[in-house]
């Protein structure tokens, strides 16, 4: 054959291969220019697995829902990347920096999941212009949105509802003005997470007139006879279990053990789940805890979950029975509030393409969830409403108070917040903090526009 022939020949075969592998270059990067990445930095390994694990199950379980229901946000699909932190803070900082920049706009808002790593990111999130979202958790006074603009603790603080507890302690003991005299124990991870309700626990003290006493627990928390041993010499009237993982039914079993009625210990939310209560067996029954959500499966947002992601073979939960947990709806929370801000975002600044951190932070200073809205997403009851703004990243400070009857957690009040004079006291506490720290670091607060 020719040479000139043959390779005029082989050149339109070239031409088309080229052609090809750019159409597919193309096709890929359409296809990835309609994605919204988020981090999914969590932990499935350790003494708290079972509360990352219910988590992130829940959460990326609700966006694989509404990517198979709904095609995603305007057509925009959810991706992440899992990145196990074991709840260690130089890990979870390293999750950070692997994930920033993933997907077509880098991370559209990071849950840390732990209070430490939390602090740990706090002056990287305005650089990187990717808001932190610590759900019920991390540092309280960041609902001070003029200092902290990419730190969002939504729903409800540790300080809320330490003053929350209070009040629910005050009304079991037939008025607030009766604690003058009673002896409250907190009993609590010796940690940046563990000590949070301390400053609010002790001006409240100052102002209702009960003894507190606080009594650390060493990582993880599965020892505690130095504890227990303490708490039967004080003799409090209240005991308030500030827990997490291993250290809950540890807690709950010792407290049996030295004979003190498990109907007088009131758990955080970190404290409040089945995997804090069932390992405790009979010990645990009686027990109280707080919560920013509530359990069970008859919610429509589960029943979508279980028809869109497991009917289909899909879902995060090897073990199906922990769907409707408290940890797993938990999870579910922050997959809602992560989609409506995508959402919100979306309609601010262009639907149909995915958006930055920097649009997210807009949007998660706009978030209105009201009944109406929750009973469109299948979650009236399930948490509480929500309406943020610049100044205010909280958005709620509600919880409910739940007991545990042996087999099932039962909702015992409606949605609560501190009595009207302490929410107060704990806003003027922000502020204070806030300030203090925006000092400390050279940050002059935003100014916000009056709401």
């Amino acid at each position: 054959m020719n040479a000139n022939f043959a390779g005029a020949a082989r050149r339109p075969i070239a031409v088309l291969a080229a052609a090809a592998l750019l159409g597919l270059q193309a096709a890929v990067a359409h296809s990835q220019a309609r994605e919204q990445f988020v981090p999914a930095n969590f932990y499935w390994v350790g003494p708290y697995a079972a509360g990352g694990s219910g988590i992130a199950g829940g959460m990326l379980d609700y966006l694989q829902m509404l990517n198979t229901r709904d095609g995603g946000i305007n057509g925009v699909k959810f991706t992440w990347e899992k990145c196990e932190t074991e709840y260690n803070n130089a890990r979870g900082i390293e999750c950070y920096e692997r994930t920033k920049k993933r997907g077509p706009t880098g991370a559209t808002l990071i849950h840390p999941l732990s209070t430490g790593i939390t602090y740990s990111l706090l002056d990287r999130a305005p650089v990187d212009k990717i808001p932190i979202v610590s759900i019920g958790y991390g540092r309280a006074d960041a609902a001070d949105g003029r200092v902290f603009p990419y730190v969002f603790p939504l729903i409800t603080t540790y300080w809320d509802q330490a003053a929350t507890m209070i009040r629910y302690i005050g009304e079991q003991e037939r008025g607030l003005e009766k604690l003058r005299g009673r002896h409250i124990a907190l009993l609590y991870h010796d940690s940046a997470y563990g000590k949070e309700p301390i400053p609010v626990l002790t001006e409240l003290a100052a102002k209702y007139g009960y003894r507190l006493s606080t009594i650390p627990v060493p990582h993880p928390g599965n020892e505690q006879q130095s504890q227990w041993l303490e708490i039967r010499r004080l003799r409090p009237d209240w005991v308030i279990l500030w827990g997490w993982g291993v250290m809950n039914p540890t807690a709950l079993k010792s407290a049996a053990r030295a004979g003190y009625p498990r109907k007088r210990m009131i758990g955080v939310w970190w404290s409040g789940a089945e995997e804090d209560v069932i390992p405790a067996g009979d010990a645990a029954k009686d027990f109280v805890a707080a919560g920013l959500n509530v359990s069970g499966t008859s919610y429509p947002v589960i029943e979508n979950i279980q028809k869109y992601v497991y009917a289909k073979d899909g879902g995060e939960m090897e073990d199906t029975s922990r769907i409707g947990s408290v940890y797993y709806n938990r999870g579910v929370v922050f997959g809602i509030i992560t989609a409506e801000a995508v959402r919100a975002a979306q309609r601010r600044f262009g639907k149909g393409k995915p958006v930055t951190g920097e649009q997210v932070q807009w949007a998660l200073e706009h978030l209105r969830l009201d009944d109406a809205r929750l009973k469109r997403l299948g979650a009236v009851g399930f948490m509480p409403p929500l309406e943020t703004s610049c100044a205010d990243h909280e958005g709620s400070g509600l919880v409910r108070f739940m007991r545990w009857d042996g087999e099932r957690w039962n909702v015992i009040t409606d949605w609560m917040a501190p009595m009207p004079e302490d929410r107060k006291l704990v806003r003027q506490k922000y502020l204070d903090s806030a300030a203090s720290y925006a000092k400390t670091k050279g940050i002059t607060p935003r100014r916000c526009p009056a709401t």
